[in-house]
């Protein structure tokens, strides 16, 4: 009986939701935009786990280089591909050559059939650019003819640049490990092993995930709660016929539930819109395919069951502190004093769910429910006291002008409505401050120094066997924005023809190149240079190895790999002593044999690889792309790569970056939500704006007590969201056992997001305010 009439009164609440005349549909129509808004991030944040594994898997059925076995021997059934990746400005292109050995030649994912000798087939994103202006530079070092336009299967995202282009010849490439050219018989590989995941990236990613949830529900429940004076005028109205107030709150409630029913329809339709609109979308280099997006199952009906009855509860917890009387709301009247000690249970408890790892860290396992709970309720803590300081504080606020005056008095009379606009914004900023916190302690153990010169070089380029060094050298120095260009071929001399027992480097230059690698000392063309003492040479016998007259091979043969050169090099008389030099690339000193061209002859090209390290005039605009095109003239397998002095591991680079997509995501609904809540505010408002206006307040004054209204209530969100994302920060760094440390520009591009958010709200809601600021809103039918 109890549930039946529990049923009954809520059913009329939705009823009086959808057949509330004019006033009835606006509120149920702002609520369900809100929660709608948050539904569809909700629903987007159930959809990315299965977008990360579709990306893996696409990524794992394309795979082919390095992967192939090395005796696999010509067949109907193999492909020879070569790896022709190169980069565009900062985006990766991958590229491929490929040439089938057979009918039977496998086919790469996303391709119908091979691309003859010339032609390729691109990605749509690649097709597009190479046809704009922007990638006129990119034509260049593609000219094959486009006959095709890649599936999706070949992809892991929209935005993906990617081509096939067919060849010939590779098979005369197969033996050099410089020419990145293989013999498959499939793609892909079979993930083996488990994945050791580093448990501080771990929980770098579960509080990332709760830090951008957060807000999202912050939202939601301020959003079923829109509407909520004239709601109750309506609920003393019915009071009037009897209704008593047990029953005024069932009613309530499911107006509530009406609201956030309709709003699961509004989010499943942005969710919708948004997943087609994110084909067409680029963020940080990542991009994802509509059919990515699909949400869990499981999740999304967690999702639908939540998000209702979170409204039903809100609106119930709302109301204990409201008397609703036939004649009227008496929460018009000077409301009770909230109380603290309540409140700061939430983040005490938190503090303490998080204590026993902050004393043992997370060095191993840790209890991922305990981290997500202790910073939850850390972040709820936000929403809990933001209330009572905003009411501690505007209720001891004085006197001003007329427009701080307005506002001031607006926010004693409602503090709470206030308040609630600003929860998202201010638990938003505490968990962005935690979490820069956190990247910028946690950055020096994942971004390492490469100790590269970027003095004395800044792109590499690396030649495949056989191709000849000099000319290719000279084509590089005449590329624009070169400077200079340091070549040198290099190879291995082992002791024996077969399994070496000593081995070390050979390297073939100019003196002016010699002098790049080792202190050489005088150099002219014919001499023959021996290091000694290099880092490289730790395990080496040089003594033994440099003997006048001892016959050394070029690339030796060795039983696990395949055959190699085996030239034979016999050590000259006349040698001179070369000291070494710290690497160009930030690895050991060099050692070996040093040789001039005149000392070297013509034998030794074929075991010898070239290099060449660039420095670039950076005025010159894309001089990176004129050298890479000027690369791929010289040689299509021929490699080059940007030098740079630190490089991101271990995934930490993937997070932030994961991570800073959600935090835009966020920021954006934070953004769409405070308008609706505004507008919501401001029609609720317009007779008391339009009685003003009447009596002869200027609009100027008004506008100002809306932005006071809105900038009070701010500032004091963001100075809570520091202290506690301060503290928060600080929490979690212990556990990390990293030392804490406080970016003051961080926390202030933090705050100074939240703030430029609510100002781009309040500019939005201008055009509204003036509208209503108009005498006949006294108007009454």
């Amino acid at each position: 009986m109890k549930a039946r009439r529990w049923a009954a009164d809520m059913m009329l609440g939705v009823r009086f939701a959808f057949t509330g005349g004019r006033e009835g549909w606006l509120r149920a129509a702002l609520t369900a935009v809100g929660v709608g808004l948050g539904v569809a991030l909700l629903l987007m944040a159930t959809a990315l786990p299965n977008a990360f594994v579709v990306r893996a898997e696409r990524e794992n059925a394309r795979t082919d280089i390095g992967y192939s076995a090395a005796d696999l021997k010509r067949a109907d059934d193999t492909l020879l591909v070569a790896d022709v990746s190169t980069d565009f400005r900062d985006t990766t292109v991958r590229g491929r050559e490929v040439q089938p050995e057979g009918a039977k030649a496998p086919l790469p994912p996303g391709l119908d059939r091979f691309p003859a000798k010339g032609e390729m087939i691109v990605s749509p994103a690649l097709r597009e650019l190479l046809k704009s202006d922007p990638g006129a530079l990119l034509r260049e070092r593609l000219p094959g003819a486009i006959v095709g336009t890649m599936g999706e299967a070949g992809l892991v995202g929209s935005g993906e640049l990617v081509f096939y282009r067919g060849a010939d010849g590779l098979a005369s490439r197969l033996d050099s490990e410089t020419s990145r050219a293989e013999r498959v018989d499939g793609f892909g590989i079979k993930n083996s092993g488990k994945d050791q995941s580093d448990p501080i990236l771990i929980l770098l990613s579960l509080v990332g995930l709760v830090v951008l949830l957060m807000p999202v529900a912050v939202f939601i429940a301020a959003a079923v709660r829109f509407g909520g004076d004239r709601r109750d005028r309506r609920l003393a109205a019915l009071r009037l016929v009897g209704a008593d107030s047990r029953m005024t709150r069932r009613v309530a409630a499911g107006e509530a539930m009406a609201g956030s029913l309709l709003g699961l329809v509004f989010g499943a339709g942005f969710f919708l819109v948004a997943r087609q609109l994110a084909g067409g979308v680029e963020l940080l280099g990542y991009s994802v395919f509509p059919s990515y997006l699909n949400p869990s199952p499981l999740l999304a009906l967690l999702v639908a069951v939540a998000v209702p009855t979170a409204a039903v509860l809100v609106t119930l917890i709302a109301l204990r502190g409201v008397v609703i009387e036939p004649l009227g709301v008496v929460r018009a009247g000077r409301p009770a004093r909230r109380r603290l000690w309540w409140r700061l249970l939430l983040p005490l408890a938190g503090l303490a769910l998080l204590f026993p790892m902050i004393t043992k860290g997370v060095e191993g396992d840790f209890n991922e429910y305990m981290v997500a709970a202790g910073v939850i309720l850390l972040l709820v803590g936000v929403t809990a006291l933001l209330p009572w300081v905003v009411e501690s504080v505007v209720s001891r606020l004085g006197s001003g002008s007329v427009s701080w005056q307005l506002a001031v008095r607006s926010l004693q009379m409602n503090s709470g409505a206030a308040a609630r606009m600003v929860n998202g914004v201010a638990v938003a900023v505490a968990g962005a401050i935690a979490l820069q916190m956190m990247f910028v302690s946690m950055e020096s153990d994942y971004t390492k120094p490469t100790g590269q010169d970027m003095s004395r070089a800044q792109m590499e380029v690396t030649l495949p066997a056989g191709t000849p060094t000099a000319p290719a050298a000279a084509n590089l120095r005449e590329a624009r924005g070169v400077k200079s260009v340091l070549d040198f071929s290099s190879g291995y001399v082992g002791d024996a023809s077969q399994n070496a027992e000593n081995t070390t480097q050979l390297a073939v230059g100019t003196c002016a190149a010699l002098r790049g690698i080792a202190d050489v000392g005088s150099c002219s063309d014919g001499d023959v240079f021996v290091v000694r003492g290099a880092e490289g040479d730790s395990g080496t016998d040089m003594a033994k190895l440099a003997a006048v007259g001892r016959e050394l091979y070029l690339d030796p043969s060795y039983d696990d790999a395949p055959k190699g050169l085996e030239i034979p090099w016999t050590v000259p008389e006349g040698m001179k002593t070369a000291e070494p030099r710290p690497g160009l690339l930030g690895d050991e000193e060099r050692g070996g044999f040093l040789l001039t061209p005149k000392a070297a002859g013509p034998d030794l090209a074929p075991a010898l690889t070239g290099q060449a390290y660039l420095r670039l005039d950076e005025s010159v605009p894309d001089a990176r792309d004129h050298v890479r095109n000027t690369v791929a003239v010289v040689d299509p397998l021929a490699r080059s790569r940007t030098l740079s002095d630190a490089e991101s591991a271990g995934g930490f680079g993937a997070i932030r970056d994961g991570l800073l997509i959600g935090a835009t995501c966020v920021m954006a609904l934070i953004g769409a939500s405070l308008l609706v809540g505004q507008l919501e505010q401001l029609r609720e408002r317009r007779k008391l704006l339009a009685a003003l206006v009447a009596f002869g307040t200027r609009r100027r004054t008004l506008s100002l007590s809306v932005l006071w209204q809105t900038a009070v209530p701010v500032a004091l969100g963001l100075v809570l969201a520091a202290t506690i994302g301060l503290g928060l920060g600080a929490a979690l760094l212990t556990m990390t056992g990293e030392a804490v440390r406080v970016d003051w520009a961080g926390v202030l591009s933090m705050t100074g997001m939240g703030v430029a958010v609510v100002l781009a709200v309040t500019l939005c809601s201008l055009p509204l305010l003036l509208r209503l600021m108009r005498p006949d809103g006294l108007r009454a039918e």
